[in-house]
């Protein structure tokens, strides 16, 4: 065979299954994907449906294409189609089958097999690697920056590699290659392309795992976090509880002059503000509590919307720089929250100075002329 040894290569497959650390059977299907694709090269079409068989003992190979039946007289594709009386009693819907031996390859079609090995070996090793990412999920671990691109940043995690999204950033943090950083291990995409490995800073799971790892009540059931918004490299809004009657939850979570706190914001950077409030099932006091620091006047809740009403010298720290506030804190309660100016108190009126003097003094007068008429009338 031309280029591509099929005897030298099956001889190989155990050898290339401990080297990489593959089960024989993915590698023996990579072998016959590559077979397929420089057959199909060499002897057929691109959209051909073809797929390769190898003998592991005398080496030879056949493929095999795939064919739909379809009626007579209609126009059809000719790569992956027959019409029925050419199907040799194969009905309309059936596949047929038609078996190819392969005899070699020219040097284009060996190319494109050999490439397609190297590939597919590639991402079967990787798909390997990141099984064993599988009991991570929503850890953290350490990464080494290897590459910075514009729409990702792209690690490396010991044997794996993983790509953290410009979504999945912080925005405002600066990475250099070669740098070490802590990621969440946010799940496995698998795709077309195989496994990939999706990392993340910037989601409020992050934020969690840091405060996990600095508040051990978290860990013994004393205190609990119940919701997180966040908008990572700016601001983020925790809602904290207690299990224990007379834990201050908020207190809890700062730490003893704040040290707690600091620690998270150390990792985050210090342009992330971080505001820890007491969680209610009371709506309007957690509504309350989210839309800290702003004073709130009254909360009417309608379903999942709530009117919430403050002064004017509170309109802008309840909305926020930008809307902010009221955008996290409408995350954090998962209520639709509408910011309205409340009716300030009517003022009474204030009587003049002035005519409170002349009424008084006409009262005494007139006092004074009735206790004359009095006397006068004594006499």
């Amino acid at each position: 065979m031309d280029g591509l040894d099929l005897k030298q290569m099956s001889s190989m497959v155990k050898v290339i299954a401990e080297e990489k650390d593959l089960p024989e059977d993915t590698v023996i299907d990579v072998i016959e994907t590559a077979i397929a694709a420089a057959w199909r090269r060499d002897n057929g079409d691109k959209d051909m449906n073809v797929r390769a068989e190898l003998n592991m003992k005398t080496g030879e190979a056949s493929v095999f294409v795939s064919r739909e039946v379809i009626e007579d007289g209609l126009a059809y594709n000719p790569a992956t189609e027959i019409p029925e009386s050419e199907a040799k009693g194969k009905k309309v819907g059936d596949i047929v089958e038609e078996e190819h031996k392969v005899t070699g390859f020219g040097r284009v079609a060996s190319q494109t097999a050999k490439q397609v090995v190297i590939q597919r070996l590639r991402e079967a090793e990787r798909d390997v690697v990141l099984a064993n990412f599988e009991d991570k999920v929503g850890t953290v671990v350490t990464g080494v920056v290897t590459r910075v691109e514009p729409k990702l940043v792209r690690l490396e995690i010991g044997k794996a590699s993983g790509i953290m999204p410009k979504s999945e950033q912080i925005d405002g943090e600066y990475y250099s290659v070669g740098s070490r950083i802590k990621v969440l291990v946010k799940e496995i995409e698998r795709g077309e392309r195989g496994a990939q490995l999706i990392l993340t800073r910037g989601s409020a799971e992050f934020i969690e795992y840091l405060f996990r790892q600095e508040v051990p009540e978290i860990e013994n059931g004393t205190v609990e976090i119940k919701a997180i918004a966040r908008e990572a490299g700016k601001r983020t809004k925790i809602a904290v509880s207690s299990t224990v009657p007379g834990v201050d939850p908020v207190g809890t979570f700062v730490g003893g002059r704040g040290v707690r706190v600091q620690a998270v914001m150390n990792e985050i950077g210090e342009r992330e503000k971080i505001d820890i409030v007491n969680w209610s099932d009371n709506i309007s006091e957690f509504v309350r509590e989210a839309l800290s620091p702003a004073e709130i006047v009254k909360v009417e809740v309608d379903g999942k919307k709530a009117k919430v009403f403050v002064t004017e010298d509170q309109q802008s720290i309840a909305i926020g720089k930008q809307g902010q506030n009221v955008r996290l804190a409408s995350k954090l309660t998962e209520y639709d929250l509408d910011i309205e100016l409340a009716k300030a108190p009517e003022k009474k009126k204030k009587k003049n100075v002035e005519d409170s003097l002349l009424s008084a003094l006409e009262e005494s007068e007139e006092a004074e002329a009735a206790e004359k008429t009095d006397e006068d009338s004594a006499e």
